[in-house]
Parts: structure tokens; sequence; C-alpha cells
């Protein structure tokens, strides 16, 4: 029974993560590094448990017993010692990763099960870090209120038992789990990712302008989104890093990152975040 819950990270998947807990009757510490990033994770999200109620998906009572329920803390060294899990919901670094992990383990009691929400990061690698057995990767999808997918990743040496502990938590808090074993990019980014990848040698290639590329695949495949304007929302130096974990972890040329992402990334063309990828925003 996973009783004490501690996420790491209050960004964009961190206070997604802590949200959607809440929200399932889970008690959470939100752990951020500093007063101000903590400050701005709660004001996220409020804002969104706000405009669950203006939309009419949860009440206000709802929203007031959810916020009651998240704890802000500052520095991993105030993470509660009996916690049961722990989710690392940081930016995609695995040495930062690393040091986290590395850090918890003489922090947080032997029982707790770690868990990251890395997108492409090795999990057995990581997991040499600190409790191998207890280690696990739990992939949400971005946004976390909204979508339901998340990608379970088994390391080398994940119990059955942690897998089913976090395969459970995952369906309590109305997600749906798929089981995944660790390979670089998971599923989700192995088969994304090269797909955008792709769309940007396209563009660059000069075989059609942003729009259209983002047009065939919308009105065509029926995505929601073009790839383009996917990688704009989910950064392109994050796509960047993606693409350079699946080309190093297969050594395979069908995972090199295309020189125009890697210029763009290069010049601060970062996507929405910075204003403007390949689009202006």
């Amino acid at each position: 029974m996973l009783k004490e819950i501690s996420v790491i990270g209050g960004g964009t998947m961190g206070n997604g993560i802590a949200t959607v807990l809440a929200l399932n009757n889970y008690s959470v510490n939100l752990v951020e590094m500093d007063q101000p990033r903590i400050e701005k994770a709660i004001s996220s999200i409020t804002n969104n448990l706000s405009r669950m109620v203006k939309k009419g998906t949860i009440t206000e009572n709802m929203m007031s017993e959810s916020l009651n329920k998240i704890t802000s803390l500052i520095g991993i060294e105030s993470i509660p010692a009996l916690s049961d899990l722990v989710i690392e919901a940081i930016y995609e670094n695995k040495e930062a990763k690393i040091s986290i992990f590395k850090a918890l383990q003489s922090l947080i009691k032997p029982e707790c099960i770690f868990s990251t929400n890395t997108s492409s990061i090795s999990i057995t690698e990581l997991a040499t870090s600190c409790r191998p057995d207890k280690f696990i990767g739990m992939h949400f999808m971005n946004p976390v209120p909204i979508m339901k997918l998340v990608e379970i990743i088994r390391g080398f040496s994940t119990t059955d038992e942690t897998f089913k502990t976090i395969y459970d938590l995952a369906i309590s808090i109305g997600k749906t789990p798929c089981e995944v074993n660790d390979y670089p990019g998971f599923i989700s980014n192995r088969i994304l990712l090269p797909m955008i990848n792709e769309a940007i040698f396209a563009l660059m290639e000069g075989v059609a302008t942003a729009e259209d590329i983002d047009t065939v695949m919308k009105l065509g495949m029926n995505h929601p989104m073009g790839p383009l304007t996917l990688a704009d929302f989910i950064g392109l130096d994050v796509c960047l890093a993606i693409m350079e974990v699946l080309y190093n972890g297969y050594n395979d040329s069908k995972y090199r990152p295309c020189p125009l992402l890697k210029k763009m990334v290069a010049a601060g063309k970062l996507g929405k975040k910075s204003g403007e990828g390949f689009y202006k925003y």
C-alpha cells in the first residue's frame, strides 16, 4: 500500500503527476530546488485545477481537497524517510538523475520504490546508482492530467513485485499502463521521435513547407497535430536529446539526428518555450 509518495521536480511533468495523484486521494510531497520554483509549481497546479472546475471535470470541493493533499518541500533532503514511492520528474539528463538517486539511497527507507519519469534514458543504467530491484520507469505523457497512457518500464533487475505495485498505482489514478522492457526510447519515443526527425529532414531537403508537412500528417494520417508542431511543443532540445539516446543506444544511422534539428537547438530556437521553433509563438 503506497501511503507516502514524493515527486521530485515541479515542472510541467512533475506538477502534472502530483495533480493526478492528489485528485485520486494520494498524499503527495512535491519537491523543488527553491522557494520560487515550488511557488511556481503550486501556482500551475492551482491554475490547472481551476480550469478543470470551469470545465465541470471536477468540483470546487475536489480542487480544495486535492490542494490540501500536496505538501511543498524544498531540497531532496527534506523528503520524508518513510516515503513508500519516490517519482523523479526532473529534466532529461542522466547524470543529474543519477546524482539524485545516489543521494536518496541513504535518505529513504530501503523498502521504498524509486521511479523515474524519463522518456528515453535506460532504466537499468539509472538503477545501478541505487536499488535495482526496486527501481522502475513511469513514463507519463504530457499533459499528465489528460493523457491516459503510462509506459511502465522494467529495468534488468526490476522485480515482479515492484512492477505490480506501480502497475496497480497507474490503474488507481485512472491511467492505462503498458508494460515495456528497457530499450532506448522504450516504445513511444522509439516510434515517435524518428517520425519527427524524418519530418525535419523533409523540411531541410525542401520537400515541402513546415505547414504542408504538418497538414499531410493531420489530414492524411489523422494525427491531431503535425510532427513539426508537436516537436515545437515537446521542445527541440528534448527531441534532439532523445534522438541522441536512440542513435547512441542502437548505433544505427537511421536514428541520426537531422542536422537542421541540431542547428536550431544550437541557435536557441527550441520551439514554443523559447518563442520560436518551426513556427513563431
